[in-house]
């Protein structure tokens, strides 16, 4: 029998060599052997989204893409089809844990400069990834077509119509009508589909683009020595595997105990036109760029804003001209990058509340740290700041 596998295997493998290449690149792959639990979160958003485009097919098999139809199928999903409502909360929590670890996975990119060369591809798709992500989960919120739902689409279909020449075009198209309804519900719903699938396409090509680049490290260093790498298997597939424990941990937590937190109330109840929430507030994940869309008066002026606020993570690698990586050894960077932190941490904040007040210029005052941090700070720090001196080696303690 053994015998019989072996001669299998290897008339396989010389018509199609996908067992040597997945030991090449998932077993004996070389890793830096100082990576922190950081890089879990690749690991974990790779996870988030496998259950989330799962949970999404069996969803989809008991959706109606009508706009009388659409919110009683989720109603109908909750509440009579088999273990429907256990599958929804999957889907809705992954769509929070993703985010999460999307958000968590780019600031370690920016902490230790994994944007730096030869990586720069390696940044830019996954920047790619996340703005698929972002359109995916916006398509995916107006689907079950309640209160939030209706009204969010609203506010980014008006955004869109201030956009000067394309604007109104794209958001006709979007729209196949003079407002929201059948057409534009269908249309959303094929979206939701196509950039879910697209996602995969992004992911392998990041998968690629590491592949290729090697993994960055908290040092920033290139490994040196043969010592300084060990093989991805069994040192970072047990690594994760830790990880991958606690990750489901909080996943099934956030399911089980706490699913009021996973969309607002006002999402409860079916889209009525006719009625104008109180107030039009976004999940969390996209409150930091929803605070920014309202900072300034002007509609385009805070559609710009949000838009380059992405738009200038795609220019980092050639922003930033310090031949240093790591923020571990740079020491003003250590400083100004966690203020950033905190700067995306006070949008979110100041997106989940109405844009008056105190949260209005907490908003504006992050708003004008993030493009300050970017566009001034970044480039200019490498001329006066002093790095410490870097390790020779990946076994040398870290600074």
């Amino acid at each position: 029998m053994t015998e019989r596998s072996n001669s299998l295997s290897e008339w396989l493998e010389a018509r199609l060599p996908v067992i040597s290449a997945f030991r090449r690149e998932y077993v004996d792959f070389a890793m830096p052997r100082n990576l922190n639990y950081l890089w879990n979160f690749g690991a974990f958003a790779t996870i988030a989204l496998g259950l989330l485009i799962l949970s999404g097919i069996f969803l989809a098999l008991n959706y109606t893409p009508t706009v009388t139809e659409a919110f009683a199928s989720i109603e109908m999903i909750d509440r009579q089809v088999s273990s429907g409502w256990l599958v929804r909360a999957i889907h809705m929590g992954g769509v929070s844990m993703l985010f999460a670890s999307l958000y968590v996975h780019i600031g370690r990119g920016l902490y230790y400069g994994s944007y730096k060369a030869p990586r720069e591809l390696l940044w830019l798709t996954g920047l790619g990834l996340l703005l698929l992500v972002m359109t995916t989960a916006f398509a995916g919120y107006i689907l079950p077509w309640g209160q939030m739902s209706y009204w969010g689409a609203t506010v980014v279909i008006n955004a869109l119509n201030a956009i000067p020449v394309i604007g109104k075009p794209v958001a006709a198209w979007l729209l196949g009508g003079e407002g929201l309804g059948n057409t534009a519900l269908h249309r959303i719903y094929v979206l939701h589909f196509v950039t879910a699938f697209s996602i995969i396409g992004f992911v392998v090509l990041h998968v690629a683009a590491l592949h290729v680049a090697g993994s960055n490290n908290p040092t920033g260093i290139e490994p040196a020595k043969p010592d300084d790498t060990v093989p991805f298997h069994p040192y970072y597939t047990t690594k994760d595997g830790l990880g991958l424990c606690l990750f489901l941990m909080v996943y099934a937590g956030l399911i089980f105990f706490a699913p009021d937190i996973l969309t607002l109330a006002d999402n409860y109840a079916q889209a009525n036109p006719l009625v104008t929430p109180r107030d039009i507030t976004p999940e969390w994940y996209f409150a930091p760029f929803y605070a920014i869309l309202r900072a300034v008066p002007s509609k385009l002026g805070g559609l710009l804003l949000a838009a380059g606020s992405l738009g200038v993570l795609f220019a980092v690698p050639w922003l930033d001209a310090s031949p240093v990586r790591s923020a571990r050894y740079r020491p003003i960077l250590r400083i100004a990058l966690p203020i950033l932190f905190l700067a995306f941490i006070a949008l979110g904040a100041a997106g989940m509340h109405p844009p008056t007040g105190f949260w209005l210029w907490i908003s504006r005052i992050a708003v004008a740290y993030w493009y300050l941090y970017f566009l001034i700070l970044l480039p200019y720090l490498p001329r006066v700041e002093i790095p410490k001196p870097l390790p020779s080696s990946l076994q040398e303690p870290m600074g």
